[in-house]
C-alpha cells in the first residue's frame, strides 16, 4: 500500500470556515482506496474504497456532528 500527505491552504472546510489542513491518500493495486482530509478547524472529509467496489463517505464536522455518512454497500433488506 503506497500512501501521500499533502499540506493544503485556504480551502472551505464542511463548516463553512476557509482554513488550512491535511489530505492523505493511500491506495493498493487492487483497488483500495482511503482519501481523508483534515482540516484545522477539526472537521474530516473521509472516502474509503473498498476492494469490492463500495465506497462510504463520511464527513464530519469540528463539533463532531456527522454531516453525511454513506456507504454504497448499505441496503435496506
Amino acid at each position: 500500500m503506497t500512501g501521500t500527505t499533502t499540506h493544503f491552504t485556504k480551502e472551505r472546510a464542511p463548516c463553512g470556515r476557509t482554513v488550512d489542513g491535511d489530505r492523505s491518500q493511500e491506495g493498493d493495486a487492487e483497488g483500495l482506496s482511503f482519501d481523508d482530509t483534515l482540516f484545522a478547524c477539526g472537521c474530516r472529509l473521509i472516502r474509503h474504497e473498498f476492494h469490492d467496489g463500495s465506497v462510504r463517505i463520511r464527513t464530519v464536522r469540528h463539533d463532531g456532528k456527522v454531516l453525511l455518512d454513506e456507504h454504497s454497500g448499505d441496503h435496506e433488506a
